[in-house]
């Protein structure tokens, strides 16, 4: 197919005794789906994976690829804290003030008041050159009547520097977007959509009643320390969306950068365990079946098959997918371009089977196919 719009990724992959991640009250997630409650794995603990990996496939080891980082000081210690040393306390005081209410809006000049912003390496080290800058003078005074006309001019500033940039906000904000109260032209649209994994079938969890015993405690009984944690176990079903235009559009164009962040993505979401508590629980799974699709019309996720809670088997699962997908083709005929990868003898629809090599190769083309 010629011109493909969206890139659909369908997962189902197997954890067992787990807990992948967990809510406010340190419980696994859970979504009520079909009338049964399903254990869930959050977009946000999926992505944050993804993007952190250190893997032979690590987004950050792509070439071309810009840095980002989130946090409420990133003018204190990626900005302000490069000057450290080579210029006054004094003269960094007097900048600081404007710098974080330029970075987080007025209030910013409080850590608690501050969002929780991602910015970009080449954002971040226009903004390290401009401190610099207005600290050359040396004068604490004259310092900060600069930076308060500075940052009168700061929107306008940055936004030229953006325009010329590839990846100003870096790669996680081409990726997933951004966005920033305090200043809506900075905001980033994500073109990487990414659904809440779920159980294709009913919650299976169990509380793990755990002692930890003192070696030095000589003959006292019992356990030194005793507690409690929930485990679970289940067959997810992963979802995914990349809008390739605008993943071509935040990556100024770059159709080689673009194939080579579908083909590692692919790979990440394969293979990339989204586990907390890897000491106790090593929950490494990778999929049993993933599914590309390319197509041009709107996408639409397969989560319908599992309304109905399917049992917990892989051989099931996929083929309750593969139901769902041939009702959706004779329903609608959309015709995407399909490649699979699956580790059960369950056919998929107009499917064409490989390796993850394979279907992460052929993902890494559809940039080219837009030019």
């Amino acid at each position: 197919m010629t011109n493909p719009r969206f890139l659909q990724i369908h997962t189902l992959t197997s954890y067992t005794a787990a807990l992948l991640n967990r809510d406010d009250s340190g419980l696994a997630k859970r979504l009520p789906y079909g009338g049964t409650l399903r254990t869930r794995i959050s977009s946000q603990c999926l992505k944050r994976h993804w993007r952190l990996a250190e893997d032979p496939h690590a987004l950050h080891a792509i070439d071309g690829a810009e840095a980002a980082f989130r946090s409420r000081e990133l003018v204190t210690k990626k900005v302000l804290g490069a000057l450290k040393g080579r210029f006054d306390d004094m003269v960094i005081a007097a900048l600081e003030p404007e710098f974080q209410m330029a970075v987080y809006g007025d209030k910013g000049t409080t850590k608690a008041a501050r969002q929780t912003l991602l910015f970009g390496a080449p954002e971040l080290a226009w903004l390290t050159d401009e401190a610099e800058r207005l600290a050359a003078s040396g004068d604490a005074k004259a310092v900060a009547e600069a930076a308060k006309a500075w940052r009168s001019e700061f929107r306008a500033n940055i936004k030229s520097m953006r325009e010329a940039s590839t990846l100003p906000g870096g790669l996680t904000s081409a990726l997933f977007g951004r966005m920033v109260t305090s200043d809506p032209d900075a905001n980033i649209t994500a073109p990487v959509h990414v659904a809440h994994a779920f159980t294709v079938h009913s919650e299976e969890a169990e509380s793990d009643y755990f002692t930890a015993v003192d070696d030095l405690s000589g003959d006292e009984p019992g356990a030194d320390t005793i507690q409690e944690t929930e485990l679970t176990s289940g067959l997810f079903y992963g979802y995914a969306v990349v809008d390739l235009p605008g993943l071509l559009g935040n990556l100024g164009g770059d159709a080689v950068l673009a194939g080579a962040v579908l083909h590692n993505l692919i790979y990440l979401i394969a293979e990339v365990t989204p586990g907390a508590k890897l000491g106790s629980t090593a929950p490494y799974g990778r999929a049993g079946l993933m599914l590309l699709e390319a197509g041009d019309r709107q996408p639409r996720s397969l989560a319908e098959a599992f309304s109905n809670p399917c049992k917990p088997h892989l051989p099931a699962a996929a083929a309750a997918l593969s139901d769902q997908l041939a009702r959706f083709d004779a329903a609608y005929a959309t015709g995407e371009d399909r490649r699979v990868l699956t580790l059960v003898n369950s056919p998929v629809p107009g499917a064409v089977a490989g390796s993850l090599s394979d279907l992460a190769l052929w993902a890494q083309a559809l940039p080219g196919q837009m030019a």
